[in-house]
């Protein structure tokens, strides 16, 4: 029998029902019936709110009104051609922060039009068919180097490859996908979707991926100036932000909540993957409730989440904190990690301390909070990591720590794009990653095409 003053840490909590219950699809397809009841719905506004609050300006009233003439393969390629991971961000994207909080419908009857499970409807519609919407325009005899196969990457050499241009990704990972195959929890994306969407994306053509290719280690920013005619830089976040305590981030039973995940999603027996039976996750964004859900799924007893600030500045959408509380996740706030508890070297504990705001600032207590704990995972943020971002001695401007560009994602080098989470105005979104993949493919492509103009004259 396990001591329950000793750390707690095991595989197989649950039996493999209820695992299986616990990870299932967090928001089901609608059945055909239930699509054109929604469909009908939507009121097809002009200038319509929905479209404005997409970050890929989705035709959405266009799409809804082709799924209710019963065309879906049609609104598939409306979205898609605006959001070629429209099939994705459908799942992910907080659309109760989106395109639905702004709904006509929403505003006067608090109830949305569900855009979401529409556009999963469209392309999941589309993807079952096995082809692909997009044919590749004559080819260009440029050259584009993608590096980073995740949304802002893979969007960006879409559109290049559509446009005529040979891209080839360089990816650090062993697969493609970034974030939405590493970084989002496992109930929102089933049944190994980031590869199938992958897949359905390099049926453009002229899209190369290069894996196991990491910045600064095996390949560097000079050569690819050199070798190739345009560089896109889709980095992500790959450093993690530590606690800052004196004390106990190192122990057994403390976790980057990122990696966790990121393991999580690639294992294939949820039995085997060790959990504890009291868990803490401090922060309070959307890592933070995917990991803390995830733990409860697995088995875990007890699972907290500790947020310095109260809920409304919590990053994570009132929605996803209601996901964390209706699957037995207990949400504390103003409460700030002060000393991680270790006993043999295993944590036991972690001490905090109550916070409050004075005048707009966050102020400490004095009065601390305990509570116990077999597992740690801090969750509070992820960095820029600049290695390999020099080109010929020229280091690419950095802005608030993360790469500086213009509007059209230029950075500061000559022929280097960037784009996503690693940009200085990132949000760390699906959907606004692949925006600015969009972005900078045009405007690599509208660069190249001038370039051919002047050498032409």
């Amino acid at each position: 029998m396990t001591d329950p003053a000793r750390p707690d840490i095991r595989a197989g909590r649950l039996p493999a029902e209820t695992l299986a219950s616990g990870f299932s699809d967090l928001h089901p397809a609608l059945e055909p019936h239930e699509v054109l009841v929604e469909a009908d719905r939507c009121y097809f506004c002009y200038d319509a709110p929905c479209m404005q609050a997409c970050p890929t300006t989705i035709d959405i009233p266009l799409f809804i009104r082709e799924i209710q003439a019963g065309n879906s393969i049609g609104a598939a390629k409306t979205i898609l051609s605006a959001n070629i991971l429209g099939g994705m961000c459908a799942r992910v994207c907080p659309t109760e922060t989106l395109c639905e909080e702004v709904c006509v419908r929403e505003v006067a009857e608090g109830k949305p039009v569900q855009i979401g499970l529409l556009q999963r409807h469209a392309t999941d519609a589309l993807m079952e068919t096995g082809h692909h919407p997009f044919k590749r325009a004559a080819p260009t005899g440029r050259r584009i180097a993608v590096v980073g196969a995740g949304p802002a990457g893979l969007s960006c050499a879409h559109r290049l490859a559509m446009l005529g241009h040979e891209v080839t990704i360089l990816e650090a990972r062993e697969k493609p996908g970034g974030l939405n195959e590493y970084g989002i929890a496992a109930y929102k994306a089933t049944e190994d979707f980031a590869q199938r969407e992958v897949e359905f994306l390099l049926k453009i053509g002229g899209i190369t991926i290069e894996t196991g290719k990491a910045l600064g280690r095996d390949i560097h920013l000079a050569d690819l100036r050199r070798d190739y005619d345009a560089v896109f830089l889709g980095l992500g976040l790959a450093g993690v932000n530590a606690l800052g305590l004196a004390d106990g981030e190192d122990h057994h039973g403390s976790h980057d909540a990122v990696a966790w995940i990121a393991d999580l999603r690639q294992t294939t027996d949820l039995s085997g993957l060790p959990v504890g039976r009291r868990v803490v996750v401090i922060g309070g964004g959307m890592t933070a409730i995917d990991a803390a859900v995830q733990a409860k799924a697995l088995g875990a007893d007890e699972v907290t989440i500790a947020y310095r600030r109260g809920r409304e500045a919590m990053n994570a959408s009132p929605y996803e904190q209601e996901v964390a509380a209706t699957r037995g996740v207990h949400l504390r706030f103003n409460l700030q990690p002060k000393r991680i508890l270790a006993e043999g070297g295993h944590v036991v504990g972690i001490e905090l301390e109550r916070t409050r705001i004075e005048a707009g600032r966050l102020v400490l207590t004095g009065e601390t909070v305990t509570i116990e704990a077999d597992q740690v995972f801090k969750a509070i943020g992820q960095s820029f990591v600049a290695d390999g971002t020099d080109g010929e001695g020229a280091m690419i401007a950095l802005e608030r720590g993360r790469i500086q560009v213009d509007d059209m994602r230029r950075t500061a080098l000559d022929g280097v794009w960037a784009g996503g989470d690693c940009i200085s105005e990132g949000e760390d979104l699906t959907v606004v990653a692949v925006e600015d993949g969009k972005i900078a493919a045009m405007d690599i492509h509208a660069a190249l095409t001038a370039a051919e103009k002047v050498a032409a004259e």
